[in-house]
């Protein structure tokens, strides 16, 4: 069982265990701001394990953070033990994807968490833009959230979330509402961990969201974007200022220091 002492002391929390909307939401944002999105150990060629006591020492109990499948695996752990009901999905990304490219593997797991006014997508693990509060089960729906609006635009079968960037929407990723097993997140684990050509063994992707800064590290690029829509933009030029960025920005202690693997990260 999870720790929900230790889990709500890592995140910040110290309101009601209550199964509702209002708690939900609470979480849903201090979640994402406390436990980094981040890929070290795929990309440090190390296993991922979904083993809730593994990932309550990795991202409750260590300074560590983790990408959809462990983060949306300790969330639900965390709102099952509060009495939430919950189900895992499963998702295609889509993120800054041309609208030709062929279907990716359903490598992304979100959550389907059921309310007394209706069901909602909950989801602490999508590093390509994390988010920053539950969204309605509905479609079509402009829903206004501290990190921006998004909405679900109905598929042939399959919902489609969306998030407006200006006068523009974009596509995050396509998903059903079929109830995933815990051997559908396995399998999918694994390919996001360890198949060769997963992005995730190549590329590293990080991302924290505060009430104050969305801040995204993908390689070298250093992104911090604010809430009025400004940015700032760099390029990590050393492995000494990786380490403080994971420490300061991230506020994750990496598994292996930088300075053996930095130089292996293309700009």
């Amino acid at each position: 069982m999870i720790d929900l002492d230790a889990y709500f002391a890592r995140i910040g929390y110290a309101g009601p265990r209550a199964a509702d909307l209002a708690v939900l939401r609470r979480l849903h944002a201090l979640h994402p701001a406390a436990i980094a999105f981040e890929n070290l150990d795929p990309l440090l060629g190390r296993p991922v394990s979904l083993d809730l006591g593994t990932l309550q020492r990795k991202l409750v109990g260590g300074r560590r953070g983790g990408y959809c499948f462990e983060q949306n695996t300790l969330f639900r752990a965390a709102l099952e033990a509060l009495g939430f009901t919950v189900a895992a999905l499963a998702g295609r990304t889509l993120w800054m994807l041309p609208p030709d490219a062929p279907p990716g593997p359903r490598t992304h797991m979100l959550l389907r968490v059921d309310l007394a006014d209706g069901p909602y997508l909950a989801d602490v693990g999508y590093g390509g833009h994390l988010l920053a509060a539950p969204l309605r089960l509905v479609a079509d729906l402009e829903q206004a959230t501290p990190a921006g609006v998004l909405r679900l635009r109905p598929g042939d079968g399959f919902l489609v979330l969306q998030t407006r960037l200006g006068a523009d929407w974009r596509d995050v990723y396509r998903f059903t509402l079929e109830a995933q097993a815990p051997i559908d997140q396995e399998v999918g684990n694994w390919f996001t961990s360890a198949h060769p050509n997963s992005r995730f063994r190549r590329t590293l992707m990080m991302e924290r969201l505060t009430p104050e800064v969305r801040v995204s590290l993908t390689n070298k690029r250093l992104t911090r974007r604010r809430p009025d829509g400004s940015a700032e933009r760099r390029t990590i030029a050393c492995a000494d200022e990786l380490e403080r960025v994971l420490a300061v920005d991230f506020a994750v202690d990496p598994p292996v220091a930088p300075a053996l693997w930095f130089d292996r990260l293309p700009d």
